[in-house]
């Protein structure tokens, strides 16, 4: 009988836990020690598939789904008429040692709603990670939920037990947060990732100086905005990631397409599709900015704030910028070469590597695997390629189109069951 209640908790706060999207496990470094549980070095936890193809999984579950918050947007909102559930501190624990021991999962992404007040719920969140490192010897990847309004001593702990940490920001302004979380306050959400953000960069400096002090989040911290409830346009979204990146240290910020799940005539209504082109085009945008090097006012601003929905950020730069094409990629330099649509940051690196030993043509760029039906409108080679340089814009976006097709539709896939 208490196997089958737990097991019916897992249903229904796995199923909700579904829509926060801002879980992985990069950058950890927890090792294993003292013969204990699991590693945490080098894994994706969440159950999807990463770009290289690899499936990795977890237990992503609330800790509860009440909550004393009613926000529109929020399947978990105290106003909405759903089941609820709440674990206790030891079975979230045995739940995530017995799905470990049987290989169903790499590690814990843990959020909640809250209980009562921020520290309470915080405080719990705690005494599951504690127990899992300092009890069950579990060295495998935790990624958990910062409560806003937690006290600086509670957060403190989180991070010297939890491999990442995250506040959410949940709306891109703070117009849209007061609209549908009027009991929320934007500054409420800074505040703990500036404190976060000051104490991982304390505890790397202890590090330096002494090998032996503690790991703080030695994943760093990340939040997630749910975009397409608000009118806010992609240079707001992606003005709002910079300012994380640049003044919080953030580690990833996640974009989460609004899945209507209300009649709230504040939200788009239900049936409405979930933005997964836009999505996908933020996080497009977003890796342009976090490692090619890109502004955020080279893809948006006043005259475009919306990013183009048909093709890439990078190519709408280029197609844009067709004054500074075509690049010779033998003799153009590396910042140069990961503007060119089609390559990449690993591609462009072993480009610059290869033009040491020769003059690079077309077909070295297929063994070096360029897209090179992409990035050929976009380079200087010898005649017959010279024909590409008198193409306008129009007609280079025509044809990579016409030679694409996109794996993303209007749909919404839920997350996979743990059976």
């Amino acid at each position: 009988m208490v196997q089958e209640r737990v097991m019916e908790k897992l249903a229904i706060l796995a199923d909700a836990a579904k829509y926060d999207v801002s879980c992985s496990s990069s950058n950890s470094s927890r090792k294993n020690k003292n013969k204990g549980l699991g590693d945490a070095s080098g894994n994706g936890i969440c159950h999807a598939y990463t770009e290289d193809g690899r499936c990795v999984s977890l237990l992503k579950i609330l800790l509860t789904n009440h909550c004393i918050f009613d926000c529109a947007y929020c399947v978990s909102r105290k106003s909405n008429d759903i089941k609820r559930a709440a674990f206790t501190v030891q079975e979230v624990v045995d739940l995530t040692i017995g799905f470990y021991r049987r290989n169903y999962i790499e590690g814990l992404f843990l959020s909640s709603g809250i209980f009562d007040n921020p520290d309470y719920t915080m405080e719990r969140l705690v005494r599951i990670v504690k127990k899992l490192r300092l009890e069950e010897n579990f060295n495998g990847y935790i990624h958990l939920k910062a409560i806003p309004g937690a006290s600086a001593e509670l957060l403190t702990e989180a991070g010297l037990y939890a491999d990442r940490l995250s506040v959410n920001v949940e709306m891109p302004t703070e117009q849209s947060l007061k609209l549908l979380a009027p009991d929320k306050n934007h500054i409420d959400v800074i505040k703990p990732m500036e404190f976060l953000k000051n104490e991982i960069i304390g505890y790397k400096e202890e590090k330096k100086q002494n090998y032996k002090a503690p790991l703080f989040a030695p994943a760093g911290q990340s939040t997630q905005m749910v975009i397409g409830a608000t009118k806010e346009n992609d240079m707001e979204i992606l003005g709002m990631a910079n300012y994380f990146y640049e003044k919080m240290n953030m580690k990833r910020v996640y974009y989460s397409g609004y899945v209507p799940i209300s009649y709230d005539n504040r939200l788009p209504a239900i049936g409405t599709p979930v933005p997964m082109i836009r999505e996908n085009r933020l996080y497009q945008a977003d890796w342009l900015i976090r490692f090619y090097g890109f502004n955020v006012n080279e893809m948006v601003g006043f005259d475009q704030p919306n990013l183009d929905l048909d093709i890439d950020p990078k190519l709408g730069w280029a197609l844009r910028n067709l004054d500074k094409f075509p690049v010779d990629i033998n003799t153009a330099d590396l910042e140069l070469i990961l503007r060119i649509p089609g390559i990449g940051v690993l591609g462009a690196k072993k480009i610059v590597a290869a033009r040491k030993f020769k003059r690079l043509q077309p077909d070295d760029l297929h063994k070096l695997g360029i897209a090179y039906s992409r990035s050929k409108y976009f380079l200087a080679f010898a005649a017959p390629f010279q024909l590409q340089k008198d193409l306008t814009s129009i007609q280079i976006k025509d044809h990579i189109l016409n030679a694409q097709k996109s794996k993303y539709k209007n749909d919404f896939s839920n997350q996979l069951a743990l059976f």
